[in-house]
């Protein structure tokens, strides 16, 4: 298995998309731009979706379904919206099929023509804030807290399993406050959930941050991001949290009488993640022997291997494993006892090595007559000999050893690659080497263009927590206090 994965070095774009293959995460579809995924990817955005939904839920969050299809003419109601995605949209134009003239195949009814397009969803602030017109009418209605996990489609041009493709999957939070103060709380504490789903589960640290005017969400006032450094040096925007302002509201007419009995508008926001999350956990950790998954998204924890010779060895070997699978399954975790003799053990290895199992347990005649278990890590590869009692602690430990190391391999992965700059001829010379670049910007729009432009990198985000370091800005030389991070992005 793992001698058809293209080493990182040798090729990064080609090895992301063989760990993807090789671990039977996703496939290509027949849609051009599409992508299958498969149950072993599937089964990681499950585990994503569980946590996040809790998540969302233990902050009085609730889930709804809107429609796919969206009337084109609510996409006129917000310009800045409708500009920022018009582009990407695909569009629905009739209603049914016929026969073509030659009998051959198929063609659009000339006569099923609809009189006002549908839109397919590529989000759905739209629809969302025509249907909370009707649900809005007083303060006792607010705040509405409305999650939505759905798919989307945006009409890319050039795509990539999972981090970019034209339908993908994902959650779109929208909330409607009555004050401006309670819609930018709500903004930051889905922000800082993302924050620390990101940090504690997907073991990725991550910049957090403003988006500058030029990278912000179509239609929001303020969008907050998480930003992500994966192995070939470039950012991967992981999350976002809009401050939406009044924009959707005075669009789509929605206003509440408050305690003063004065009619006025609501205040919103929008958050999502999606499947790309998948696509981070690949890049962020894996290396040229396939996937390596941390322990608390993955969909399995342990695998067991059993392994004899004679006959006679086979039955032991299997009490044994079976035995120990049950004690480990009823401490809470998901194990596999591989008991199918079609493969060899050696097979078997590099089969769970590539799909990322953390951990994986080998169990033979002399570990059964020593009552030891051989136990190797996916994320080191060390393999170790540990007595049979107590295993269930041992694996406890080692699951959570395996999670800290990979979160803080990450870590000093970002902080090696993280450069802070003085002047724009080191920004150019060090953003070739990849990661991150801390440089003082003056907040000039024109700057940023031309910095985009030249160097293709952009601003990530504008820090939470400022980076204090007064000095020359870059190219203008205004004195600034602050630095922004700099990156070259997928």
């Amino acid at each position: 298995m793992a001698e058809r994965i293209t080493p990182r070095s040798q090729d990064y774009a080609q090895w992301y998309v063989d760990v993807i293959r090789q671990a039977k995460l996703a496939d290509y579809s027949p849609v051009r731009g599409c992508m299958v995924i498969r149950p072993n990817g599937y089964a990681i955005w499950e585990k994503m979706r569980e946590v996040l939904d809790r998540m969302f839920k233990e902050t009085g969050h609730q889930n709804a379904y809107f429609p796919l299809f969206i009337p084109k003419s609510f996409f006129s109601k917000e310009a800045e919206h409708v500009e920022g995605f018009a582009k990407e949209c695909a569009i629905v134009t009739h209603s049914r099929l016929r026969l073509s003239a030659d009998g051959k195949g198929v063609e659009p009814d000339p006569d099923s023509r609809l009189e006002e397009e549908l839109i397919v969803r590529p989000t759905s602030e739209t629809i969302i804030w025509d249907t909370y017109r009707n649900w809005i009418q007083s303060f006792r209605d607010l705040p509405v807290l409305i999650n939505q996990w759905a798919n989307v489609v945006r009409w890319e041009m050039r795509t990539r399993l999972f981090l970019r493709t034209m339908e993908f999957l994902w959650q779109e939070g929208h909330t409607a406050h009555a004050t401006a103060e309670e819609a930018m709380e709500e903004t930051l504490r889905i922000l800082d959930i993302y924050r620390r789903f990101a940090e504690e589960y997907m073991a990725m640290p991550v910049w957090v941050g403003k988006k500058s005017e030029s990278e912000k969400f179509a239609g929001a006032v303020e969008t907050y991001t998480i930003e992500a450094l994966m192995q070939d040096g470039r950012a991967l925007q992981a999350g976002t949290s809009h401050f939406l302002g009044q924009n959707f509201a005075r669009a789509f007419e929605v206003t509440f009488q408050d305690r003063d009995g004065q009619r006025k508008y609501v205040w919103a926001t929008s958050w999502g993640v999606s499947t790309r999350l998948i696509g981070a956990l690949v890049m962020t950790h894996s290396d040229d022997n396939g996937l390596v998954l941390p322990p608390r998204l993955a969909p399995t924890h342990i695998v067991i291997v059993p392994i004899w010779r004679k006959e006679e060895e086979r039955v032991r070997v299997l009490e044994y494993g079976e035995a120990l699978r049950r004690e480990l399954a009823a401490a809470g975790w998901n194990v596999i006892f591989d008991t199918d003799d079609q493969h060899t053990p050696g097979w078997k290895f590099h089969e769970y090595e590539v799909q990322g199992v953390p951990v994986r347990l080998s169990v033979g005649p002399r570990d059964v007559q020593g009552e030891q278990v051989e136990v190797a890590r996916r994320d080191t590869l060390q393999k170790t000999v540990v007595p049979r009692a107590g295993i269930v602690d041992h694996i406890g430990q080692l699951l959570e050893d395996i999670q800290r190391t990979l979160f803080e391999r990450a870590l000093a992965f970002r902080q090696a690659h993280t450069h802070r700059v003085e002047t724009y001829e080191e920004f150019r010379q060090k953003i070739e080497e990849g990661g991150f670049i801390l440089a003082r910007w003056d907040g000039d729009p024109h700057i940023e263009a031309r910095i985009k432009e030249e160097t293709k990198a952009t601003i990530r985000c504008i820090p939470l927590e400022p980076i204090e370091d007064p000095g020359p800005a870059l190219i203008s030389g205004r004195p600034v206090r602050h630095r922004v991070v700099f990156a070259r992005a997928y």
